[in-house]
């Protein structure tokens, strides 16, 4: 999503001082040569700019064709490189909804709490409404960039390509991991295994990962005749068996030669190693509830049959490790690749680090092979500490600073590395899952401070969000979700919004309208109202100011405008000069409550029709009717006056030869 605007930009809702950040750098490739003599820059589609170069004329004045100039687009960053600008607002307005539903229900809960002592207001279904929350702002996340998946499977295919992966999703899943899930916390350790399977390939861009390594590794497969003698071959399986792609691992080792029928007498014994090593792969242990469909692994949910069935795993190992039969395997990178694996199995700290390319990867190895019971997060911040240790890295990514705030425990670290990596949408929504069954966490970001203008931690990243909405004209009418969640300066906020929208545009117009009225915010609707019939009228839109001005029931402007009009229908009553304001008397409707001075109108056109009468024969009665409606219309000008005069004393005339 876009910043937030600063302090000094026009009509902030929420004034600002953030750092000022490095100024942006965007190469122009324009292809003439210098020098040049000028430039002209202009918005183009979206965040485009159009910018004209000019090239300087020759020596002599002359041009060649192609040099005198081009016109080259830029295109402005806008978010992070992952997301656009469309799926951004997809996501906003998305998350709507979920957010305004946990905020009714929140309301429910701690009202009905207050009836109870001894109620928490996270007992009962609290829990399975956050989930909720979290499930669906999680289902907005995904990528529209997915890759489709091939019909068929290809056999030597390492990688399968699915959803194309985004920090943001990785964040949000992190945090509902730790957060939203607090009850199944015993089984974080794998959890984060998965995490990282999906994730892993975002660290690929500043960093080595396994994944990037197996990439690499599938080019290079296709030409690959005996894959076995390839010392790659052996480490890409190695690293994905220290991060527990298990299926990967075994795949990868059906790939060996001696499974060729042709070569399977030849290789028996090598043969029964590689199958022996993938059995015991596909068979290891997981403290884990369960698998995915064809996941590769034997899940366990109770601690003592865990524990009996690793102690079985680790010496099945064990036993294949000691064997005599690596002795008859006569092919060297097979017997050394082959027993590689089993010590990365046997949890040897060495061929971990060895396996692994950065912290994150070597901390998930620990987990599956050396200490797989870690509870605890107190356990599994030591652990990360140690991991980054022993793989320190020159760059961190964003996602690394986000997990260490959550592992430490740190709800300031965590909110900063929300709003550093992934802006004020991420804070205002993750704010939900933090606060979700933490005390701390909740005096935290509830407590009012001073510094901020009294107002809390959470009430200001809602604001914060609220006025990034509100910069945009496609984004700026839900915003008004957010303010009303604010209880100190929502609502005066919510009515300076309002009350700044633009009144041009009908639509928008009556968007503003209807939001006001959702609110209760009648002032602020009759002050809208108000505004916009004093800007058609002097655009020359009398009908449409007149009507606005008639909505707010504004008399004042209603009786100035009348005596503006009645000089222009007072110099004449002739029925050609009179239609064109038919139009305008239709418009004012019957009710003269919200007419004002321009009541007038409808006694003119009744005189108008009195006049019409008397020459129609009908005398007496049209003359008595059009002196009332004259007299009914309180001020009137010296030239209608004297044609009134001289029409009243026909009609006398032919009432006397009548008579």
């Amino acid at each position: 999503m876009p910043g937030v605007s600063s302090d000094s930009a026009r009509g902030a809702l929420v004034p600002l001082s953030p750092e000022s950040p490095a100024a942006a750098v965007y190469p122009l490739r324009h292809g003439l040569k210098s020098p040049i003599s000028r430039l002209s820059i202009s918005w183009s589609r979206g965040n485009s700019l159009r910018v004209s170069v000019f090239a300087a004329p020759s020596s002599d004045g002359s041009v060649n064709d192609g040099d005198g100039g081009k016109v080259v687009e830029v295109k402005l960053g806008g978010g992070d490189g992952e997301i656009s600008e469309a799926h951004w607002r997809r996501i906003a307005y998305g998350s709507v909804s979920p957010f305004a539903l946990l905020q009714s229900r929140k309301n429910a809960v701690f009202s009905l709490s207050k009836f109870s002592m001894n109620s928490s207001p996270y007992d009962g279904d609290w829990w399975d409404y956050i989930m909720e929350y979290s499930k669906d702002i999680n289902a907005l996340l995904v990528n529209q960039k997915s890759a489709s998946v091939p019909v068929l499977d290809d056999p030597k295919s390492v990688i399968t390509k699915g959803e194309e992966p985004t920090s943001l999703k990785a964040a949000w899943e992190l945090l509902e991991m730790f957060y939203a899930e607090k009850p199944s916390h015993s089984w974080l350790p794998e959890r984060l295994v998965d995490w990282l399977a999906d994730y892993d390939s975002l660290f690929s861009g500043t960093h080595p990962t396994v994944h990037s390594k197996l990439v690499d590794f599938q080019k290079e497969l296709v030409n690959l005749q005996v894959v076995e003698d390839d010392p790659k071959y052996w480490e890409v399986m190695s690293s994905a068996l220290a991060v527990g792609w298990l299926n990967i691992v075994v795949k990868m080792l059906r790939l060996h030669g001696s499974y060729r029928l042709d070569q399977l007498s030849n290789r028996e014994t090598e043969n029964g190693l590689v199958e022996a090593v993938a059995v015991l792969i596909s068979k290891m242990p997981r403290m884990r509830l369960e698998h995915e469909a064809g996941k590769l692994g034997e899940c366990y949910k109770a601690k003592p049959d865990f524990v009996k069935a690793w102690e079985k795993w680790r010496g099945q190992i064990n036993k294949l490790d000691s064997s005599a039969f690596w002795f008859q395997c006569a092919h060297q990178q097979t017997r050394e690749g082959l027993r590689s694996m089993l010590q990365i199995m046997l949890g040897n700290a060495n061929s971990l680090c060895s396996a692994t390319y950065n912290w994150i990867e070597l901390y998930i190895s620990h987990f599956l092979y050396m200490r797989p019971l870690t509870v605890g997060l107190e356990s599994m911040y030591s652990l990360a500490q140690k991991s980054i240790q022993l793989k320190p890295m020159a760059s961190a990514h964003r996602l690394m600073g986000l997990i260490i705030g959550i592992l430490g425990e740190n709800t300031e670290v965590v909110l900063a590395e929300c709003l550093k990596g992934f802006g004020p949408w991420m804070v205002a929504h993750a704010i939900e899952l933090l606060t979700a069954g933490s005390d701390h966490a909740e005096m935290l970001l509830h407590e009012e401070r001073q510094n901020l203008g009294g107002i809390s931690i959470e009430e200001l990243h809602r604001l914060v969000y609220a006025q990034v909405l509100s910069s945009f004209p496609l984004t700026w009418q839900i915003a008004p979700i957010y303010l009303i969640s604010c209880m100190k300066h929502g609502m005066v906020l919510l009515q300076r919004l309002l009350s700044k929208q633009p009144v041009q545009d009908n639509q928008l117009l009556l968007k503003s309208i209807e939001i006001c009225r959702l609110y209760e915010l009648h002032s602020v609707t009759s002050n809208i109202m108000k505004i916009a019939g004093v800007h058609h009228w002097k655009h020359g839109r009398k009908g449409s100011g007149v009507f606005w001005l008639q909505q707010a029931r504004d008399e004042y402007r209603l009786n100035r405008i009348a005596l503006q009009l009645f000089d222009s229908v007072g110099k004449t009553i002739s029925d050609e000069s009179f239609k064109q304001w038919e139009g305008l008397i239709q418009l004012l409707g019957s009710d003269s409550k919200t007419a004002g001075g321009l009541e007038f109108l409808h006694k003119y056109r009744d005189f108008k029709k009195s006049l019409r009468q008397i020459h129609d024969g009908k005398a007496t009665d049209s003359a008595r009717q059009a002196v009332e409606s004259l007299i009914s219309v309180h001020i009137i000008s010296y030239n209608l006056l004297l044609q009134v005069t001289i029409i009243l004393s026909k009609i006398i005339t032919r009432a006397n030869i009548v008579m």
